[in-house]
């Protein structure tokens, strides 16, 4: 239980993220807003990890800095500032059963039924929660969140595939500075110079570099090392729950009956994903051509 502890961190935190986008964040600068979140996490990692890529883990680090960084963080800004909070996360709430269906051919974990009944509960809870009906759903919006959803959710399986015996705070600096590096010049040539950054902007920055970011990445990808990719995904379902309760506390609004239905079910969904002790398995490890990838006898750890 303590892996699931440790990786319920992340949604919550990033459950926040769209609260803090889009109240004091530029809306006008997704490219320099991805690459401040981006940068700084990972130089705040490499500094406590002190390592630096070797071997593949260099094009690795690349390749997994562009989905899981800069295409992921630019998609996320975008949708938080097209759309309302509520769709957003009801769009990304889909990701448990994109991530378990990518999960199969990628690492061999073949979803479970009760993950694949968890995510289905769980959507509905999160549709029950947050949709109303009148909020101004634009296409544009849609597809970024939709976008959002696929790279990620790839991003994220093969960060678990490749990440068999790396360290997981070393390989989380190296992606999220990777992706901040790729930004930075995208965001110069399209966007022009960084924006200026007042005093409730750079809080709302260091919070979202430091917390929603470089904390809730570590604590993402320990868990895909340690538990299934199915419960994993499924604990990301706290991450829109944290958002109506972070709204409701602001708004101080209370709860409707709706809401608490909706609630439950979202929480029932993640409880079907927990890990049992013959859904567990092997821990996953390195197959004999030492080249990190993951065993296909592995269920996750």
């Amino acid at each position: 239980m303590r892996w699931v502890a440790l990786t319920a961190i992340a949604p919550v935190a990033w459950g926040t993220n769209y609260f803090v986008t889009h109240e004091f964040l530029p809306a006008d600068r997704p490219l320099h807003g991805a690459a401040l979140r981006a940068l700084p996490a990972g130089l705040v990692l490499l500094a406590l990890c002190r390592q630096r890529p070797r071997g593949a883990w260099w094009w690795r680090s690349a390749v997994l800095g562009l989905l899981n960084t800069s295409v992921f963080f630019v998609l996320v800004y975008a949708a938080s500032q097209l759309l309302p909070t509520s769709v957003a996360a009801t769009v990304m709430a889909v990701s448990p059963m994109t991530m378990m269906l990518i999960a199969w051919p990628l690492v061999s974990e073949r979803p479970r039924a009760a993950h694949l009944t968890g995510a289905v509960i769980g959507v509905g809870g999160v549709c029950l929660m947050l949709l109303t009906g009148a909020e101004e759903v634009g296409a544009a919006g849609v597809l970024a969140s939709a976008a959002a959803v696929l790279v990620s959710s790839f991003g994220h399986v093969l960060a678990k595939r490749w990440g068999a015996g790396a360290d997981v705070l070393a390989s989380t600096a190296w992606q999220l500075a990777a992706g901040g590096v790729l930004l930075f010049p995208v965001a110069a040539a399209v966007e022009g110079p960084p924006p200026a950054l007042s005093a409730p902007t750079l809080l709302a920055f260091g919070y979202v570099a430091l917390i929603a970011t470089a904390l809730a990445f570590a604590a993402w990808f320990t868990g895909l090392k340690h538990l299934p990719a199915g419960t994993v995904a499924l604990i990301g379902l706290l991450n829109p729950v944290t958002g109506v309760l972070l709204g409701t506390a602001v708004a101080g609004e209370v709860l409707t009956v709706r809401q608490l239905c909706g609630l439950g079910l979202v929480l029932t969904g993640v409880v079907l994903g927990r890990p049992g002790r013959a859904a567990r398995g092997p821990r996953a490890r390195p197959d004999a051509t030492g080249d990190g990838r993951v065993s296909t006898a592995s269920g996750g750890g």
